[in-house]
């Protein structure tokens, strides 16, 4: 893992350092809230200066590079940058269910995922807990962590930030959510969503690349972009296909998921207060052919 050769040069130190102090007046991501999260202040994510997890597990849900045969080592942080208002995870994300704990104790939740013979750690929802996860790694590396790290995100990301990120996260697995800002503000409180989104996926291109794979099909590198398609037309499937086939490359691996049920607060809200069809999934898949897109994972 190309973090090893960051921690022997004291490049990774330096990160962890330059993460925090970027707590002192949080911008970790596009809210830029400016709290001092040192001091215990929050903002937007709830979150102060000390990481908080919900579950820290072997799972195989993921896709199927991520999760192999093995498993993904996968850590759920508390909290969101994101108040989606359709989360399925919501308990989580918006309502604060977790635990907190230290940065040496998150590195020994990492080392011990990888005794149980993972593929790699994989860091949920991790935007707000940037510097601690940094920190943790670090601590981990000396401990003998040597998988590589999935930063799994809803892709409303500062490039600034996700380039602490670089060389130290192994494989990319963000959102895109929507092609409309009207809709990421309406649904997600995320206002200029579209274009910090597309500026962030290109950077985790630059950073990893394509997907690849080893011997057993396994991720070792490279990003996976997830579209959750919703009702109506609410994501706006086609456009952001289309701009991906047209700006990230044909090649790129695309996890297009009809999972949505309206969970948490959206069975209240017209437009995505119901299951998704299946002929709005199969518009989004002509989408995804017309995109010339070939590789990746649909859902039955």
């Amino acid at each position: 893992m190309r973090y090893l050769d960051l921690y022997n040069s004291g490049e990774f130190l330096d990160r962890v350092r330059l993460g925090y102090a970027r707590l002192k007046r949080c911008d970790l991501c596009p809210h830029g809230c400016g709290v001092n999260r040192l001091a215990g202040e929050t903002g937007v994510c709830r979150a102060s200066a000390r990481p908080r997890i919900a579950s820290a597990n072997l799972h195989h849900g993921e896709e199927p590079p991520i999760s192999g045969t093995k498993g993904s080592g996968t850590i759920f942080l508390t909290g969101c940058s994101l108040h989606c208002r359709f989360c399925q995870n919501f308990p989580i994300s918006q309502l604060g269910n977790g635990n907190g704990l230290s940065t040496g104790d998150l590195a020994k939740r990492c080392i011990r995922l990888q005794s149980l013979g993972v593929h790699n750690i994989n860091f949920v929802t991790p935007t707000h807990f940037l510097p601690q996860i940094l920190a943790a790694l670090f601590l981990a590396v000396p401990q003998g962590l040597k998988l590589p790290i999935v930063w799994n995100s809803s892709g409303y990301e500062r490039i600034d930030a996700l380039r602490l990120l670089d060389g130290i996260v192994d494989i990319y697995l963000p959102d895109m959510k929507y092609a409309a800002d009207d809709q990421a503000v309406r649904y997600s409180a995320a206002p200029g969503y579209r274009e910090i989104n597309r500026s962030a996926v290109k950077e985790m291109l630059r950073q990893v690349g394509h997907l690849e794979l080893d011997e057993s099909g396994v991720a070792v590198r490279g990003l996976i972009i997830r579209h959750l398609v919703l009702p109506e037309g609410s994501a706006g499937s086609r456009e952001t296909l289309s701009w991906i086939g047209a700006n990230l490359g044909r090649e790129i691996n695309i996890s297009l998921m009809k999972q949505y049920f309206p969970a948490h607060e959206a069975a209240s809200i017209p437009g995505i207060d119901r299951k998704l069809t299946e002929r709005e999934y199969e518009e989004a898949v002509e989408a995804l052919e017309e995109a010339g897109l070939e590789h990746g994972w649909m859902q039955e």
